[in-house]
């Protein structure tokens, strides 16, 4: 069992994970003035599936105190050559139109970083239970590079992006979202450890506000004292609202809004010292 005895140590846990994504983002009908959700799998043909790597270092500074800081990278990019779905975006401040037809690469990368406390507040022989305050860091890119009009300062809605010239165009977001949760290991059988923790958050300030799920079940198996192999389940959901300042065209254009989704089974080998 883990964390059993008052001397310190270092996880460095290194693996991967198969995610199957689930993203969108909010952006305004040309045609209606309406927003809606348009689906980066379906619509831009970014790929469901993928198998990532993430990275983690935990570090025990006795059987109730550890950090920890971990990172995932989910990037992805795709061609549509001709969209059937025309939308407006603001990026940077500034709105853009794609219209029907158009060619479309589009890129959504996605890195996420954990730093947090554990403190382990109920011991048994065999079983830990704890919680953890932390933060998700997500640095994210959005970029279209295709046919793509802009909208122009005293434009409506059906003027905007009459003009669709080739453009690269993109938006880096760095959101962090602070998180709280609850952790516990089992030892069902000497050697091998089912491990757990939820975290959750929420918070709105000022053009900003966000929320989060993050939950991973699995069990730890002991190859050597030193070394050991863990097979995992993960669970995460975000939502990340950004309020642009583009509100100089006559009609409103969706704020940026993007939701992002994986789930998927992770496999991972970590070394303690």
């Amino acid at each position: 069992m883990q964390n059993t005895t008052d001397t310190s140590k270092t996880i460095i846990r290194v693996g991967g994970f198969y995610s199957n994504s689930n993203s969108s983002m909010d952006v305004t009908d040309p045609l209606r003035g309406e927003d809606f959700k348009i689906d980066f799998e379906k619509d831009f043909k970014l790929e469901e599936s993928q198998f990532l790597p993430f990275f983690e270092v935990i570090h025990h500074f006795n059987s109730k105190h550890s950090v920890y800081l971990d990172w995932k990278q989910l990037h992805r990019s795709a061609e549509v050559k001709k969209l059937t779905v025309p939308f407006q975006v603001s990026l940077n401040d500034k709105v853009y139109d794609v219209q029907a037809g158009a060619r479309l690469d589009t890129t959504l990368n996605i890195d996420i970083a954990r730093l947090g406390y554990n403190y382990r507040f109920y011991q048994g022989n065999n079983y830990d239970l704890g919680v953890s305050i932390g933060l998700h860091t997500m640095f994210i890119k959005t970029a279209f590079d295709g046919d793509i009009g802009i909208c122009i300062d005293g434009e409506n809605i059906e003027q905007c992006g009459s003009t669709s010239t080739p453009r690269f165009v993109e938006e880096e977001v760095t959101a962090p979202l602070p998180d709280v949760g609850l952790f516990g290991n089992y030892e069902f059988v000497p050697g091998f450890v089912f491990n757990a923790h939820a975290q959750y958050f929420y918070i709105k300030l000022d053009d900003v506000k966000g929320s989060l799920v993050d939950i991973r079940a699995g069990v730890e198996a002991e190859i050597t004292e030193n070394w050991h192999m863990t097979a995992a389940f993960n669970y995460y959901k975000v939502d990340v609202d950004f309020h642009h300042n583009a509100d100089r065209i006559d009609t409103k254009i969706a704020d940026y809004n993007l939701y992002y989704s994986f789930i998927g089974p992770m496999l991972s080998v970590s070394y303690q010292f």
